[in-house]
């Protein structure tokens, strides 16, 4: 359905009871991403929770509305929580969507019941280990003039994304297998001006690790053992500051641990959300 949210009309999808407890997903990649991936890795909790996913403004099938910046696609997933009718979310992100998670727990405190992290970063220094990684590895051969335009939000049109994304996808996965990666660009979503706008303006200036020891929600985070763009180090540095987080590496992934390790996921993240959120366990029995 389309939801006006914040003079954008975005592109959201609702998952499981109206009287239970909320949480909110927002997709990685700004300007790559919709949220055809976390309702692969929400969804099922829709059991025991009211899964709310969205295609971020600009992206997916959402208006493009600028600006794209963490501020407003923070004050666009409180939007979608006035329109829920709740007071309290669990927020979650994986990878840009972590930025994001993270940017709304530390504007929205109040609102913030548990938050559920996967493969991101609290800082911008993640990109120069990306660049120091993607050096250092022999899958696929760079074309660092690609690259450079890709990470720093020179990218010309939709299928310039679409065609940069494909040279860079072999890095992400713990096993790399060519047919799949084929197949994630093929039904991926392509928007450059707000793929752009990520690089060009939000990243460069993007640091919350002063503000993560303030933070008091329940937080799980998980990373992919192998993941060379938010790698493990990342993770380390988000869990060392706020406090009490939960750090679990996935031994056998990329960036991408809720489908290379998918049970394994699925049963951590509803080990943490069922003591974050005690209701939920009287809804599962």
């Amino acid at each position: 359905m389309l939801v006006d949210i914040n003079g954008a009309s975005l592109n959201v999808e609702v998952l499981g009871p109206d009287d239970a407890p909320v949480l909110i997903a927002h997709h990685g990649g700004g300007g790559i991403g919709s949220l055809a991936e976390p309702k692969a890795t929400f969804g099922p909790l829709s059991d025991v929770f009211r899964v709310i996913v969205f295609d971020a403004r600009g992206c997916g099938e959402s208006e493009g509305v600028p600006p794209y910046s963490h501020e407003q696609w923070a004050a666009d997933v409180d939007g979608l929580r006035e329109w829920a009718g709740v007071e309290q979310i669990v927020v979650a992100g994986g990878s840009y969507g972590g930025f994001i998670a993270l940017e709304y727990a530390v504007a929205y405190p109040d609102r913030v019941r548990a938050m559920v992290l996967r493969d991101t970063a609290a800082d911008a220094t993640t990109l120069d280990r990306a660049y120091e990684n993607a050096r250092h590895q022999d899958r696929v051969e760079i074309n660092w003039d690609n690259f450079d335009r890709y990470w720093s939000g020179r990218i010309t049109d939709d299928a310039d994304l679409r065609a940069r994304w494909a040279e860079i996808i072999p890095l992400y996965d713990f096993d790399y297998d060519p047919v799949k990666s084929a197949a994630a660009v093929e039904a991926g979503s392509y928007r450059h001006e707000a793929h752009n706008w990520c690089f060009q303006h939000n990243t460069p200036t993007y640091d919350l690790k002063p503000r993560l020891p303030d933070l008091r929600c329940p937080t799980l985070v998980t990373v992919g053992r192998t993941d060379w763009v938010t790698p493990v180090s990342s993770a380390e540095t988000i869990a060392a500051l706020i406090p009490d987080a939960q750090l679990v590496v996935f031994e056998k992934s990329g960036h991408s641990p809720q489908i290379e390790e998918y049970e394994l996921f699925q049963r951590v993240m509803r080990d943490f959300l069922s003591d974050a959120v005690p209701e939920t366990q009287a809804a599962r029995r």
